[in-house]
């Protein structure tokens, strides 16, 4: 199978172009500056905010299936429009997509969410990504659009990394006690998205870890298991600042589980 990660050079495009290229696929990733770590692919050069650049990309490759990893956080171009320009062009080549979202889409006012519950976001980020969500939706039906939560590894991302320049004095700030969210393991993740790509499934899947854990309760367990004391860290609440975004978020991703062989582990569980 011919596989294009797009947005290949972040923390979950690499894990993806590992597990495709061990799979046996032929595996091509994009990149905007610079490309991943991951050997078994073509690193390709892409803007997803050139709708040109995108159709002429996907239609050079070919692939049966596009899995789009690409956003950023400050960009509602890159993020919601060129999303709709992946969608686009995957379905102008007839293959298959697989959208990656986030429980961003969510205000946490009901702190669960189902995946039939209408997006309430109350951030931009969150709002492009769920305009992107309504745009796959609306260009191909037969899409899946995967939300997932915190993404962490052993070693290597954005939160680890946190947890160690905070532990270090490196960087001020802190881990919040009451802001929750579901982390699933970068692994775990790449396996499920890959696995939904190869089934027939459509529309909105979670895919988050099983355990909802605080911030704080993450760092300590990411400090344990590295060896820092977590009397290091600093800790408080976040209600009552003036920060954005919601508090309390937790995917379920009961449904999704149902139809997966990979298992969606929780924190508790991975982070040792």
């Amino acid at each position: 199978m011919r596989i294009l990660i797009v947005g290949g050079s972040g923390f979950l495009g690499d894990e993806l172009v590992r597990q495709s290229a061990a799979e046996g696929h032929v595996v091509a990733a994009t990149c905007l500056t610079r490309p991943g770590t991951a050997a078994g692919a073509d690193w390709l050069p892409l803007d997803v905010r050139d709708r040109t650049a995108v159709a002429d990309l996907i239609g050079a490759f070919g692939p049966d299936v596009v899995v789009n990893a690409a956003f950023r956080q400050s960009d509602w171009v890159t993020t919601a429009v060129g999303a709709a320009h992946v969608a686009l062009a995957t379905a102008g080549n007839g293959g298959r997509l697989v959208h990656v979202s986030s429980d961003a889409v969510f205000s946490g006012k009901a702190i669960t969410y189902a995946e039939d519950r209408v997006p309430d976001p109350i951030t931009p980020y969150g709002a492009a990504k769920a305009a992107a969500e309504a745009a796959v939706q609306a260009i191909s039906p037969t899409a899946v659009i995967a939300r997932t939560s915190l993404i962490i590894g052993d070693g290597g991302s954005a939160h680890e990394g946190l947890v160690h320049a905070l532990a270090s004095g490196g960087l001020h700030g802190m881990l919040f006690t009451d802001d929750v969210r579901c982390p699933v393991h970068v692994r775990d993740l790449a396996a499920a998205l890959l696995e939904l790509a190869c089934s027939e499934r459509a529309g909105v899947h979670h895919v988050a870890g099983a355990d909802a854990v605080s911030r704080y309760e993450l760092g300590c367990l990411v400090a344990r298991r590295d060896g820092i004391d977590q009397a290091r860290l600093p800790y408080g609440r976040r209600a009552g600042t003036d920060l954005p975004g919601p508090l309390d978020v937790r995917l379920d991703c009961g449904l999704t589980q149902r139809h997966l062989r990979t298992r969606l582990r929780g924190a508790r569980e991975f982070v040792r």
